[in-house]
């Protein structure tokens, strides 16, 4: 009896230890490794928030150029319509100077046989001067006082009235003709000169138009230029914070394992391991793929052969989103261009990642562990979208690859 009593508190004993053992924390080189991943971690947070941070400044810069090529481009239409305005008054005037240079030729005509006429009434009159020159002068009085009869006298004396008129109006009109010619001569060239200079200041004007249209095509390429830069930018952020993401996973998993609880004490495994095999549809409602994995054109700029990294399931907002794999969630928050988002890690190197989410949409969080078809999220439009859908990827090692293959 006093045996048995002993062997019970052997076993009692050798229990205690093992416990007590159980019970002993990691080694100093397990917990030197565990502070290491823990330093790591933090260091990679600070990192992914510096790359947030770039990424947000590159899509304040975009936001700021895109408002800039709107305002600069109605300023540049506004131009092209005074532009257009100062042509047609240019032709308008093209037209007056046209005009203007016809009535001066026809002036010039007109002037020629005013001068042709002058000519000839100067021949006239240097006939008459000539004759009275070789005849003598002959006084009005001899001409009268030589009629033969009263009536005679009355015939002289009309005669007489008649050459001295005649004289009076030859001279008259020749003044006259020479006053109007040079005159409407006068005019005309005021009227050429004043549409010429009126011409010549619309030329001016539609130069300096012109001018200010080629500045502000400068600047809108400028801010397009900025535009393309910010993308770049945010997609290199984009790039480095997958990067981050994966390393953080890896690091969490490491953490994980340093922190794994011994066998004895039987804790669940939480950590899943993709073994292969199709994924779940993340959709339960009817849906249609309105753009599918690879080049499209650009759905917000417009430009083509634009690189869609995913499938974009058509669906009403508020639709529920079901993870399409167990694993672990590893980002659950606002992520660029996906708007509202959510990764999964199903491990060897498999994430999905459902993007566009609605605002208060996501019902996980960081740090979760979820199960094949468990709620994950809501359909919405947010980031860079132009309807309500969901943007389902598939990411294998950190490339992208086309989700339609995990689905069929």
């Amino acid at each position: 009896m006093k045996q048995e009593y002993g062997k019970k508190r052997w076993i009692a004993l050798l229990a205690s230890f093992a416990i007590l053992f159980s019970m002993v924390p990691p080694s100093t080189g397990q917990a030197s490794e565990l502070d290491k991943v823990n330093k790591e971690l933090k260091q990679l947070q600070s990192e992914m928030r510096a790359a947030e941070l770039k990424q947000q400044e590159a899509k304040s810069t975009k936001a700021e150029a895109q408002k800039m090529v709107v305002k600069t481009t109605k300023d540049m239409n506004m131009l092209l319509s005074e532009i257009d305005k100062k042509a047609n008054e240019m032709v308008s005037v093209a037209t007056q100077i046209d005009t203007s240079e016809s009535n001066l030729e026809t002036t010039a005509h007109e002037l020629q046989e005013v001068n042709h006429r002058i000519e000839d009434r100067g021949k006239l009159l240097d006939t008459r001067v000539r004759l009275m020159y070789t005849n003598g002068f002959v006084s009005y009085i001899d001409v009268l006082f030589s009629a033969t009869s009263f009536s005679d006298f009355l015939d002289r004396i009309d005669s007489l009235q008649s050459i001295a008129a005649q004289d009076k109006e030859i001279l008259a009109e020749h003044k006259r003709d020479k006053q109007l010619v040079v005159q409407k001569k006068q005019e005309i060239e005021t009227e050429l000169k004043r549409v010429k200079l009126l011409y010549a200041k619309l030329d001016s004007a539609k130069k300096d138009l012109m001018l200010k249209e080629k500045e502000k095509e400068v600047m809108i390429a400028s801010y397009n230029e900025q535009i393309d830069e910010s993308d770049e930018a945010s997609e290199e952020q984009e790039r480095l914070l997958m990067e981050f993401a994966q390393k953080r996973a890896d690091l969490i998993r490491k953490k994980n394992s340093l922190n794994k609880p011994k066998p004895t004490q039987k804790s669940p495994q939480r950590v899943y391991t993709y073994t292969g095999g199709k994924l779940g549809v993340p959709l339960a409602a009817d849906y249609y793929i309105s753009s599918k994995f690879g080049s499209r054109t650009d759905p917000i700029n417009g430009k083509s052969g634009a690189f869609h990294s995913g499938i974009d399931m058509a669906v009403a907002g508020g639709t529920p989103i079901y993870a399409a794999e167990n694993g672990a969630v590893i980002l659950a928050e606002w992520w660029s261009g996906y708007g509202n988002c959510v990764i999964i890690d199903h491990g060897n190197g498999l994430w999905s990642l459902y993007g566009h989410i609605k605002n208060g949409g996501i019902k996980v969080k960081k740090g979760d562990t979820v199960k094949r078809g468990d709620k994950i999220a809501e359909v919405g439009a947010t980031g860079r979208a132009t309807g309500n859908h969901l943007h389902f990827e598939v990411r294998l090692n950190g490339e992208r690859v086309d989700p339609e293959d995990y689905l069929k």
